[in-house]
């Protein structure tokens, strides 16, 4: 069974920066996508970024393309989520999600299987 656990959330500076870690357990190769979702008080939960297990291919959110980095390392099973240039938008928690498949590059949730539990950003201005 794919398990997910996030961590590296925490409070901090406008300005500053966080490095978000999921660690995933139970796949059977690396054909997977993991994606990183966040969802702030009273809105609906966004898709962030998303990276290919298989050969490293990323994609990201207009919003965070110019300041966020998703990376893997393969031999930790583990995800991450750098994260720069802080604004107190990006206040959120943030969940890792896992999907069976590398092909299609998403960042619509409903095609994600597996959701960790998430963790808590909070950017103070």
């Amino acid at each position: 069974e794919v398990q997910l656990v996030e961590s590296g959330g925490g409070l901090v500076q406008a300005g500053g920066s966080l490095r978000l870690s999921c660690a995933a357990s139970g796949f059977d190769s690396a054909d997977y996508t993991i994606g990183w979702f966040r969802q702030a008080p009273g809105k609906e939960r966004e898709g962030v970024s998303c990276i290919n297990l298989s050969d490293g291919y990323t994609f990201y959110a207009e919003s965070v393309e110019d300041r966020f980095t998703v990376s893997s390392d393969n031999a930790k099973n583990t995800v991450y989520l750098q994260m720069n240039s802080l604004e107190p938008e990006d206040t959120a928690v943030y969940h890792c999600a896992a999907r069976a498949g590398t092909i299609l590059v998403t960042l619509d949730q409903s095609d994600y299987d597996y959701w960790g539990q998430g963790t808590q950003v909070t950017v103070s201005s």
